[in-house]
């Protein structure tokens, strides 16, 4: 639902709906707005860390490590529903104490994937390139162009 229709637009009465329930069954399970919202991006979080692992065990095997992270972010962009609820994420825990532990495990995540192998001021920078990338995809619609991005990140990780 929130990958749907935003965090904005996500209501006790739209969750009950889409699910074909009573609304009284969501605000049994859910008595807050912030409680049914916290389920959600967490139920959506759940995978991560088996993403992580898949991730991690790539870039250990990669002979290209900025070609393989330049891959992964594109594989990520490719499903657009789950990246934009993830930006969802970021911005609710931005406003929102209760859901930073949510993002927080996004960003160390990442992070303890990456230093292995970039170090840690190279990390930080693609990451960085990894949200404004993500950002611009789900604004404009528009694909990354893999060579592009790989250069980008062979030169934030070059000494």
């Amino acid at each position: 639902m929130i990958s749907e229709q935003g965090l904005a637009r996500t209501s006790h009465r739209a969750v009950a709906a889409k699910a074909d329930l009573p609304l009284g069954a969501t605000t049994y399970y859910f008595p807050t707005l912030d409680d049914l919202i916290a389920a959600g991006l967490q139920l959506a979080a759940a995978g991560l860390q088996d993403d992580f692992e898949r991730w991690a065990e790539r870039l250990r095997h990669a002979d290209d490590v900025p070609a393989a992270v330049a891959g992964l972010i594109v594989e990520y962009l490719a499903d657009r529903q789950r990246a934009q609820l993830e930006c969802e994420l970021y911005v609710a825990a931005a406003r929102d104490a209760a859901l930073r532990p949510l993002a927080m495990a996004w960003l160390t995540g990442m992070r303890d994937i990456l230093e292995p192998h970039l170090g840690i001021d190279a990390t930080r920078d693609v990451m960085a390139l990894f949200d404004g990338v993500t950002l611009q995809a789900l604004i404009t619609g528009r694909d990354v162009d893999p060579a592009a991005l790989t250069a980008t990140i062979r030169r934030l990780t070059s000494p």
